[in-house]
């Protein structure tokens, strides 16, 4: 269509008519995102035709779209000189321009200009500084203008009222700007798509979802038109709070009204797909805009290529880093390093070896977070000597360890029992003037406690408070457990109960570490304790934890206790498995062997509490927990339990469980 025009405004001058201003003026305004405003200016000069004070706003306000405020400040100063007299429009422009990148201040000084030169601001001037004011956080002087537009007779209209209101959200006093979109109502103005915007988006950031659905309904009910920016909106806050099949109705919505995403909205889309791990719907959103050639940014092919990487799709992720890098502008040292990292992550230690040599041959320069990623793949190879190696040559590559490369390794030290080289790390790092982490001290107390050195772990939590470093919850589960394994149950209570004292909330994993720590290495009693204290409280123990203890009391002889934990890990929700009957029934049958003539005589008398107290009976409870279930015993549980009945001379329970067939067998 432009050269079109360019064709008329020639073929015009070819039969000698001339343009009028109009005619330039309408062309300008089509270009003034373009080089090519300056040729049309140029032209219009050459042509001697008069210009009106529109031109030269029209001039002012291509320069002002492309960011190229000096020029139209000087051009502006020009015009003026040349005795053509400003309008508001070129006032209202400038300002616009100014306020855009955040210099109100400048903007002022021209409403100063304007008024020296005996014109009045209208409601646009006022609008453009009190939302220029109200994004720099200035509400006070923007409610200022806003009295001062009222003295001066200018009513406010829904864009004034929209800019106070989304001001007094991003200062935080969103109840405040509340009674503005009140007093905008009393006014007979009605709320817009914007206003609609900032309250969805206030909602969003208070992770309301409700309510933002609310105001989707209102919206829609109303008529309103929802632009792309309120689209992009909604659809964060959906991922956000993990509504994906809202999303999904959401696009499809957009889709339907012919609504085009643009770069926000497919980032947005694509960031939310990532984070609940919908890598495959990510990459198609990747394509999708590749083909309208709408092209992500590097923030966006990292985490696409990170959430590959993280879902085990490492063909996928390399192929698509080879996509990238093939394109040197594209290419980046960051998606090398998640690329190394995905790689050592998922055992591929040669490919990440092989890449982190391609670096070089790329012309790429490698930084600490590369060697980090290099460092810990050498480590899950149990390379130790060549990370140690790769450690020591940093600083022939220009670079400074940081405390994750030493973590890193000294966690490697740490798991084939190496105390001393884990120590010897810690004091390199801190000649090196590298502050540990809490990271850093967990993996050392985890190496001292796995050589049950724990004083020496108890010194090092001392340490870190001493460094103003608060221990985590993965510090104090490290100690409690190494302090169980050593059968010191009285420190790994009080370890507990410090964390209480340093108002660090015990997690579940705190419980289990305790709880299985007793079961395997000390008394069933204080297990037992500490289960009936937690069960009050709800907090979620895992399965294992469960299991462990139901296990503890079969081998015990408590099979009563076993049944109730096993109905109380049924009712918290936990799936159970044959695998957990088995491991169950085929302890009980283990003791009926044990204890076959107690049994037998238990039997023979045939009283009631004997067969309460014969471990033979909670054999058939569970088996029969498991038929209520829909399990079925395999074979292997068959035979063992098969075996105890007949140990124990109790044939007419295999008739009553498994059929006079299998009996007969």
């Amino acid at each position: 269509m432009i050269h079109d025009a360019f064709f008329v405004l020639g073929r015009m001058k070819d039969l000698n008519f001339q343009p009028s201003i109009l005619t330039y003026n309408s062309l300008m305004y089509n270009l003034r995102y373009t080089n090519m405003l300056w040729y049309i200016y140029h032209d219009i000069e050459s042509s001697g035709v008069p210009r009106s004070e529109y031109t030269n706003a029209i001039f002012i306000d291509g320069l002002c779209k492309q960011l190229k405020l000096q020029d139209a400040v000087m051009f502006f100063q020009e015009t003026v000189r040349k005795e053509f007299r400003p309008c508001i429009v070129s006032f209202n422009t400038l300002m616009s321009g100014y306020c855009k990148i955040g210099s109100v201040d400048i903007a002022k000084s021209f409403l100063c200009t304007m008024l020296k030169y005996g014109l009045l601001p209208d409601a646009y001037s006022y609008n453009t500084l009190i939302h220029g004011l109200c994004t720099m956080g200035s509400i006070n002087e923007a409610l200022e203008f806003f009295e001062d537009m009222e003295k001066h007779g200018i009513e406010p209209d829904v864009v004034t009222y929209n800019s106070l209101v989304n001001g007094y959200r991003l200062s935080g006093r969103m109840s405040e700007g509340v009674e503005y979109i009140e007093k905008m109502l009393l006014k007979g103005l009605s709320p817009d798509i914007f206003t609609y915007t900032i309250l969805i988006c206030e909602h969003c950031q208070r992770g309301d979802i409700e309510r933002v659905l609310s105001l989707w309904e209102e919206i829609l009910s109303k008529g309103l038109q929802l632009n792309i920016v309120t689209y992009s909106v909604l659809l964060s806050s959906l991922f956000k709070n993990g509504w994906i099949d809202r999303a999904m109705g959401l696009i499809d919505k957009m889709e339907s009204i012919g609504l085009d995403r643009d770069l926000i909205a497919y980032s947005i889309l694509i960031h939310g797909f990532l984070g609940h791990g919908e890598v495959e719907q990510a990459v198609q959103m990747d394509r999708e805009m590749r083909s309208k050639r709408i092209f992500p940014n590097s923030f966006t092919h990292a985490a696409i290529l990170s959430g590959l990487c993280k879902k085990g799709l490492i063909s996928e992720a390399r192929a698509y880093f080879n996509t990238l890098t093939k394109n040197d502008s594209l290419a980046d040292i960051i998606l090398y390093n998640i690329m190394i990292d995905g790689y050592a992550k998922h055992g591929h230690f040669s490919q990440a070896d092989q890449l982190y040599e391609q670096i070089f041959k790329d012309g790429m320069t490698p930084n600490i977070v590369t060697y980090n990623s290099v460092i810990y793949a050498y480590c899950k190879d149990r390379k130790l000597c060549k990370a140690k190696d790769l450690l020591n040559s940093l600083t022939v590559h220009g670079l400074v360890p940081n405390a994750v490369t030493y973590t890193t390794l000294m966690d490697a030290f740490s798991e084939v029992g190496n105390i001393d080289a884990v120590l010897e790390l810690l004091h390199e790092m801190e000649a090196k003037a590298v502050v540990p982490t809490v990271v850093t001290y967990s993996v050392v107390i985890k190496g001292l406690c796995k050589q049950q050195r724990m004083q020496e772990s108890l010194r090092f939590l001392t340490d870190m408070y001493s460094k103003d470093l608060t221990p985590d919850q993965v510090t104090y589960n490290t100690l409690i457990q190494g302090f169980c394994e050593f059968k010191d149950f009285q420190t790994a209570f009080s370890l507990h109960d410090k964390m209480i004292q340093c108002e660090l909330q015990p997690s579940p994993a705190t419980y289990n570490v305790l709880i299985n720590g007793i079961c395997v290495y000390g008394n069933l009693k204080d297990a037992d304790t500490v289960l009936e204290i937690l069960h009050p409280q709800k907090i979620k123990l895992t399965k294992v934890t469960y299991t462990t203890i139901i296990k503890a009391h079969c081998v015990k002889g408590d099979a009563r206790k076993a049944i109730n934990l096993f109905k109380q890990m049924m009712e918290m929700g936990f799936e159970v498995s044959i695998k957990d009957y088995s491991a169950v029934i085929s302890r009980l049958c283990k003791r009926c062997s044990v204890n076959t003539y107690e049994n037998r005589k238990m039997f023979l008398r045939n009283t009631n509490q004997n067969k309460k107290r014969c471990p033979i009976n909670e054999v058939k409870i569970f088996h029969h927990m498991m038929q209520l279930n829909g399990i079925s015993p395999d074979e292997e549980m068959l035979l063992v339990m098969i075996n105890a009945f007949a140990r124990s001379g109790d044939c007419s329970s295999v008739v009553k469980c498994f059929g006079s067939k299998m009996l007969a067998e």
